[in-house]
């Protein structure tokens, strides 16, 4: 499968239930925001409940993200 297509999947599926148990979501230590692992890539994404909108705010290979 294509690795975007994957990382859109992804992004959907918890913009879709932010509040359910997502595997490899994390909250981030330091700074505001979520990190979700797919594969070697990350997206880093912050939850604007107010609104109940997702900003994502970077995605990239695991070694360049943070």
């Amino acid at each position: 499968m294509n690795w975007q297509k994957r990382i859109v999947g992804k992004i959907k599926a918890i913009a879709a239930d932010p509040c359910a148990t997502h595997n490899n979501v994390t909250k981030l230590q330091g700074r505001d925001g979520y990190r979700s692992r797919i594969g070697d890539w990350r997206v880093i994404y912050e939850l604007h409940d107010d609104r109940l909108e997702l900003c994502a705010l970077e995605a990239g290979p695991r070694g360049g993200i943070y």
